[in-house]
This record gives C-alpha cells, sequence and structure tokens, in this order.
C-alpha cells in the first residue's frame, strides 16, 4: 500500500512541478519497483545498469543528469557505494 501512496503522491507532484521530465518519472518508476523487489526496505539498494534497463534509460549522462535532480529536487536521498558489488543506497521520500 506504502508504494501505491509513493506513486499516487509522486505523480501528483510532478504534474505541479515543471522542472519534471519525463526521463526523471521514468527513473523514480525504476526506483520503485526496484523498492518493491527489496521487500520494500529502507533503505534499499540500486545499481546503475538494473535502473538503466528498466527507466529505459540508454545514456549514462542522462542518468546521472536525472538522479542528481531528483535529488537536489527532494524526491530522493542518495547514498553512492562506490563498490560495484555493494550498489548505492536509496530513500524514496514520502508525499
Amino acid at each position: 500500500m506504502e508504494q501505491f501512496n509513493l506513486l499516487s503522491g509522486c505523480l501528483g507532484k510532478a504534474a505541479h512541478d515543471s522542472r519534471l521530465l519525463p526521463t526523471h518519472i521514468s527513473l523514480y518508476m525504476a526506483m520503485l519497483s526496484t523498492w518493491e523487489r527489496s521487500r520494500f526496505s529502507i533503505p534499499f539498494r540500486i545499481t546503475r545498469k538494473e535502473l538503466m534497463r528498466l527507466s529505459k534509460l540508454a545514456s549514462t549522462a542522462t542518468y546521472h543528469k536525472c538522479l542528481k535532480d531528483l535529488v537536489s529536487y527532494g524526491y530522493v536521498t542518495y547514498e553512492p557505494s562506490y563498490n560495484h558489488y555493494k550498489g548505492s543506497q536509496v530513500f524514496l521520500k514520502g508525499f
């Protein structure tokens, strides 16, 4: 249920946030999917490769720009691990 609330809140807020582009929304939806597969653990681990595949982003530059924007806009908190095997941590913000 919490996932649905986050999805509804995010899409509602995105409708009024002119800074967000479809790439930002796609990346956030990929994060929601990854969070669900992690059994809603907080925080949860992500990998760039998996998020790019799920969000259909082809460019690593676009991925990093969108992730940086989502952090600066307050949609997520991101903690990089710099360990390829461990993955970075993400906290999704509530709406």
